[in-house]
């Protein structure tokens, strides 16, 4: 017996990959969201470290996080050391944005095991292809 179309997974279409973003400036987040989106890649956009807490508990496909540094309820490292001491999260890439001139922060964000960490303002080119890097997902369009 044959399945109808609608019940057979469409095998076709290629996975999208799970970005989180955290950014407490919609503008910031939206630049993001529309660049990756490019790609290979679907976002869920957060605005602050409460939310990206809540966000990581909803979706467990999430393949890397982009993480303000300075944001309402919980910071950018607050977010990075919660992910840190819980099994779930201990390994998932994790990218640091902040304002330049943040040292004691990025030295405390390296400790933390942060995957990167990349200066506002930033080239969404080149925030693309550390992306692309840290998930695998394979080649930059212009």
């Amino acid at each position: 017996m044959e399945h109808p179309a609608s019940l057979t997974p469409d095998t076709s279409a290629p996975t999208r990959i799970h970005v989180l973003v955290a950014d407490d400036e919609p503008h910031i987040g939206r630049i993001i969201q529309t660049k990756l989106e490019q790609g290979p890649f679907r976002i869920t956009l957060v605005y602050d470290g409460a939310e990206a807490m809540r966000a990581l508990e909803q979706y467990p496909d999430v393949a890397l996080v982009l993480l303000d540094l300075m944001m309402p309820t919980l910071s950018g490292l607050d977010v990075l050391s919660r992910m840190r001491a819980d099994e779930r999260w201990k390994a998932l890439p994790c990218v640091i944005l902040t304002a330049a001139g943040q040292d004691q922060r990025y030295d405390a964000a390296m400790a933390l095991g942060v995957s990167d960490y990349v200066t506002k303002p930033f080239s969404p080119r080149q925030l693309y292809a550390r992306v692309v890097e840290l998930t695998g997902a394979g080649s930059v369009p212009s």
